[in-house]
């Protein structure tokens, strides 16, 4: 055993060489666009944040692919594969034993015969979204657009359709920037699930069809038992991963990146992200017009991504969190965020100088349903008559002020149980505006200590308008606090934005 793994390590370590040496001549590195980014920290530092994704605030992902086929959630092509999970007893009593029908198996049912592409992306411009992201590959190595790396993919399977592509074309006719995301530096140790086998039963020790070496392409190769974190240790994968993700940058040339990880692999990660930025520098500038976001601080060198969660201040460097309205995939019976919910994280996140990127849950045939059209046209309604303070704005001196409720409740990943209310209230500021947010729809007066006499404001209050709204707003500034009278007639929205100017 031990000669075994000693002859698979040197084998990786040529192969590794192999691949860099061809790519790179007698660099030592993996090929990257010529440009000012090199793979290392202290290059990636020099990165600005483009103006675009600072100003733009809101975001719509599709999160789509097979697994939506069987309607039980995310994950399903891992889930299917454990014994223990739901998903694999209704894989058995709905498709059979995954060591005969497997993953494999479930992607020609993927047909998205119901996607109008164009629709969908007019409806997301109309709800305010200034960017769309579209999967590029789940960890189900399953990709969406043209790869002639990649046999697995939608041109040449499901719906045979370059679904990248063409969600492409559909939002630049919208004007809105374009995002691909990445979930493949997950996928070789996500996936080792297929290698297995039931523990017990009839068809127990009969191994699932990920072991047959004929769908390794799909599967990924077996690992070794102590490759077994997040992210892989193997060297061949990690080359791999990098090939393959650089053809999707090149080929589609995308506004943003996202990584469903920290930046994967170390130097190899650094070596595409030195390339995404450097090919995303337009002519006649020196500094990239592009995003890379993943799960990492940041530091300056990318946006840090916080998965269902928001931060608990405001960050000196732009960050996002990504969610989704229900589940990640389509799941029958799954609950949906109400637009109120919504649109209370786009001003929590945006008042923390961060964006809201918003998973909206296809069904597998690739249209919405009827509830989610109304959550939509809830968040739509908001933001055109409130997005005057959120697009273009950037942090206030503090990001507002807590409720009592909100106060106890510590920000992490994946908790969104925020206990938002009309006492919550979150700032922003543009043109030298300031526009407070009520995160609710109060009962009584609204005081912000923030704005007293007393606090430390350079100049005083001047006017106070509501937004999306006539109506005249009483006010008074008094020692401890900006007193705004409970308008007569309140939006029908339930987070309520006020815009305020100060004497000159």
């Amino acid at each position: 055993m031990k000669t075994n793994r000693l002859f698979h390590l040197s084998l990786t370590l040529l192969l590794v060489l192999l691949l860099v040496g061809s790519a790179a001549g007698q660099t030592g590195m993996l090929p990257i666009a010529d440009g000012p980014f090199k793979p290392t920290d202290q290059s990636l530092t020099q990165f600005k944040y483009p103006e675009w994704f600072c100003d733009a605030k809101f975001g719509i992902w599709a999160h789509w692919g097979p697994q939506a086929v069987p309607r039980q959630g995310d994950w399903y092509a891992r889930r299917m594969y454990i014994e223990k999970d739901p998903a694999y007893a209704y894989h058995v009593e709905h498709y059979g034993h995954p060591s005969v029908f497997g993953y494999k198996d479930i992607i020609p049912l993927w047909k998205a015969e119901k996607w109008d592409p164009e629709k969908l992306m007019e409806l997301y411009k109309k709800a305010g979204a200034k960017y769309f992201v579209s999967m590029g590959t789940h960890h189900d190595n399953f990709f969406l657009w043209n790869s002639s790396l990649h046999s697995w993919n939608a041109v040449k399977m499901g719906p045979k359709k370059d679904v990248v592509g063409i969600w492409q074309a559909a939002a630049r006719k919208q004007g809105l920037k374009f995002g691909v995301s990445e979930h493949l530096g997950a996928s070789y140790t996500w996936f080792q699930a297929a290698h297995l086998s039931d523990t017990k039963g009839p068809k127990e020790g009969v191994p699932y069809d990920g072991a047959n070496p004929a769908y390794s392409e799909l599967y990924h190769a077996a690992a070794e038992p102590e490759d077994n974190k997040w992210l892989t240790n193997n060297l061949i994968f990690q080359i791999e991963w990098f090939e393959r993700i650089r053809e999707l940058i090149d080929n589609y040339h995308p506004d943003l990146l996202y990584s469903d990880s920290q930046m994967p692999f170390g130097d190899v990660g650094r070596s595409l992200v030195a390339h995404f930025y450097n090919q995303g520098i337009p002519a006649n500038s020196n500094q990239t017009n592009v995003i890379y976001t993943c799960k990492q601080f940041s530091a300056g060198k990318w946006v840090e991504d916080v998965e269902r969660g928001i931060k608990d201040t405001t960050s000196l460097y732009p960050w996002q969190t990504d969610t989704s309205i229900g589940d990640w995939y389509y799941r029958t019976g799954q609950k949906y965020k109400t637009a109120t919910e919504v649109v209370q994280m786009l001003v929590d996140i945006v008042s923390k100088n961060g964006n809201l990127l918003l998973n909206v849950v296809q069904t597998p045939e690739g249209d919405i349903e009827p509830d989610m059209l109304l959550i939509l046209d809830g968040i739509g309604n908001w933001t055109a008559a409130n997005g005057e303070g959120i697009y273009g704005s950037r942090p206030w001196k503090i990001f507002g002020e807590n409720s009592k409720e909100a106060e106890a409740f510590k920000p992490e990943q994946f908790d969104e149980n925020y206990k938002f209310n009309s006492k919550d209230i979150r700032f922003t500021t543009k043109d030298g505006f300031l526009y407070a947010y009520c995160l609710g729809i109060p009962a009584q007066d609204i005081r912000i200590k923030s704005l007293g006499n007393k606090s430390a404001l350079s100049s005083p209050v001047a006017s106070v308008k509501m937004l999306g709204s006539d109506v005249k707003v009483k006010w008074t500034q008094e020692a401890e606090a900006l007193v705004i009278k409970k308008p007569s007639k309140m939006p029908a929205w339930q987070v309520p934005g006020f815009k305020i100017e100060f004497k000159k």
